[in-house]
Protein backbone atom coordinates (compact mmCIF):
# COMPACT_ATOMS: atom_id res chain seq x y z
CA UNK A 1 0.00 0.00 0.00
CA UNK A 2 2.78 2.47 0.83
CA UNK A 3 4.16 2.22 -2.72
CA UNK A 4 0.72 3.17 -4.08
CA UNK A 5 0.57 6.16 -1.74
CA UNK A 6 4.11 7.11 -2.71
CA UNK A 7 3.19 7.01 -6.40
CA UNK A 8 0.07 9.08 -5.75
CA UNK A 9 2.08 11.61 -3.73
CA UNK A 10 4.59 11.84 -6.61
CA UNK A 11 1.73 12.47 -9.01
CA UNK A 12 0.37 15.16 -6.69
CA UNK A 13 3.78 16.85 -6.55
CA UNK A 14 3.93 16.84 -10.35
CA UNK A 15 0.48 18.46 -10.60
CA UNK A 16 1.49 21.13 -8.10
CA UNK A 17 4.66 21.76 -10.10
CA UNK A 18 2.54 22.27 -13.22
CA UNK A 19 0.27 24.70 -11.38
CA UNK A 20 3.30 26.70 -10.28
CA UNK A 21 4.51 26.96 -13.89
CA UNK A 22 1.27 28.44 -15.21
CA UNK A 23 1.55 31.93 -16.58
CA UNK A 24 -0.95 34.74 -16.22
CA UNK A 25 -4.54 33.56 -16.31
CA UNK A 26 -8.03 34.91 -15.93
CA UNK A 27 -11.52 33.46 -16.17
CA UNK A 28 -13.97 34.15 -18.93
CA UNK A 29 -14.62 33.34 -22.53
CA UNK A 30 -13.93 35.20 -25.73
CA UNK A 31 -16.78 35.48 -28.18
CA UNK A 32 -17.69 37.52 -31.23
CA UNK A 33 -20.64 39.81 -31.74
CA UNK A 34 -22.07 41.41 -34.84
CA UNK A 35 -24.78 43.99 -34.97
CA UNK A 36 -26.37 46.97 -36.56
CA UNK A 37 -25.61 50.43 -35.23
CA UNK A 38 -28.12 53.10 -34.29
CA UNK A 39 -27.57 55.27 -37.35
CA UNK A 40 -30.46 54.72 -39.80
CA UNK A 41 -28.43 56.00 -42.77
CA UNK A 42 -25.51 53.60 -42.14
CA UNK A 43 -24.73 50.89 -44.67
CA UNK A 44 -25.52 48.19 -42.10
CA UNK A 45 -29.24 49.11 -42.40
CA UNK A 46 -29.27 48.75 -46.20
CA UNK A 47 -30.80 45.56 -47.61
CA UNK A 48 -28.23 42.88 -48.32
CA UNK A 49 -25.47 44.60 -46.34
CA UNK A 50 -23.73 42.78 -43.49
CA UNK A 51 -23.85 44.11 -39.92
CA UNK A 52 -20.83 45.62 -38.20
CA UNK A 53 -18.30 43.20 -36.79
CA UNK A 54 -17.21 40.75 -35.82
CA UNK A 55 -16.12 42.38 -32.58
CA UNK A 56 -14.35 40.22 -30.01
CA UNK A 57 -15.25 40.46 -26.32
CA UNK A 58 -14.08 38.84 -23.13
CA UNK A 59 -17.08 37.96 -20.98
CA UNK A 60 -16.83 36.92 -17.34
CA UNK A 61 -18.67 37.10 -14.02
CA UNK A 62 -17.65 39.67 -11.41
CA UNK A 63 -19.52 39.52 -8.10
CA UNK A 64 -22.42 37.72 -9.79
CA UNK A 65 -22.75 40.14 -12.69
CA UNK A 66 -21.72 39.55 -16.28
CA UNK A 67 -18.99 41.92 -17.44
CA UNK A 68 -17.82 42.30 -21.03
CA UNK A 69 -14.55 43.79 -22.19
CA UNK A 70 -13.73 44.75 -25.75
CA UNK A 71 -10.19 44.64 -27.08
CA UNK A 72 -8.24 47.62 -28.31
CA UNK A 73 -6.26 45.59 -30.84
CA UNK A 74 -5.82 42.08 -32.23
CA UNK A 75 -2.72 41.75 -30.03
CA UNK A 76 -4.82 42.47 -26.92
CA UNK A 77 -7.30 39.79 -28.01
CA UNK A 78 -4.52 37.22 -28.52
CA UNK A 79 -3.08 38.06 -25.08
CA UNK A 80 -6.51 37.61 -23.46
CA UNK A 81 -7.01 34.31 -25.33
CA UNK A 82 -3.71 32.99 -23.93
CA UNK A 83 -4.80 34.03 -20.42
CA UNK A 84 -8.19 32.35 -20.78
CA UNK A 85 -6.50 29.19 -22.10
CA UNK A 86 -4.19 29.19 -19.07
CA UNK A 87 -7.23 29.52 -16.79
CA UNK A 88 -8.83 26.47 -18.40
CA UNK A 89 -5.57 24.58 -17.87
CA UNK A 90 -5.62 25.70 -14.21
CA UNK A 91 -9.15 24.31 -13.84
CA UNK A 92 -8.07 20.97 -15.34
CA UNK A 93 -5.09 20.74 -13.00
CA UNK A 94 -7.27 21.59 -9.99
CA UNK A 95 -9.71 18.81 -10.92
CA UNK A 96 -6.86 16.31 -11.26
CA UNK A 97 -5.35 17.49 -7.96
CA UNK A 98 -8.66 16.96 -6.16
CA UNK A 99 -8.99 13.46 -7.63
CA UNK A 100 -5.45 12.51 -6.56
CA UNK A 101 -5.99 13.86 -3.06
CA UNK A 102 -9.20 11.85 -2.72
CA UNK A 103 -7.29 8.69 -3.68
CA UNK A 104 -4.53 9.48 -1.20
CA UNK A 105 -7.10 10.02 1.56
CA UNK A 106 -8.74 6.64 0.80
CA UNK A 107 -5.43 4.75 0.63
CA UNK A 108 -3.68 6.31 3.61
CA UNK A 109 -4.00 3.99 6.62
CA UNK A 110 -5.83 5.10 9.71
CA UNK A 111 -3.50 5.88 12.59
CA UNK A 112 -4.59 4.10 15.75
CA UNK A 113 -5.01 6.39 18.72
CA UNK A 114 -4.03 5.54 22.28
CA UNK A 115 -7.30 4.67 24.02
CA UNK A 116 -6.07 5.14 27.59
CA UNK A 117 -8.30 7.37 29.73
CA UNK A 118 -5.51 9.92 30.14
CA UNK A 119 -5.36 10.41 26.36
CA UNK A 120 -9.11 10.70 25.87
CA UNK A 121 -10.64 14.10 25.99
CA UNK A 122 -12.38 14.81 29.24
CA UNK A 123 -15.87 16.13 29.10
CA UNK A 124 -16.25 19.45 30.77
CA UNK A 125 -19.09 19.77 33.21
CA UNK A 126 -21.54 22.46 32.33
CA UNK A 127 -23.03 24.69 34.98
CA UNK A 128 -26.59 23.86 35.87
CA UNK A 129 -29.26 25.99 34.34
CA UNK A 130 -31.45 25.56 37.43
CA UNK A 131 -31.27 28.15 40.16
CA UNK A 132 -30.16 26.97 43.56
CA UNK A 133 -32.77 26.69 46.33
CA UNK A 134 -31.00 29.32 48.43
CA UNK A 135 -31.75 32.16 46.05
Amino acid sequence: MSTSITALEDERRELLRQVMQLGDFRPGSISTIQGRCGKPACRCHQPGQPPHGPHFRLTRKVRGKTVSETFSSPAARRKAQREVDQFHRFQQLCGALIAINEKICRWRPVEEEDSSPAQQEKKRSRPSSKRSAGR
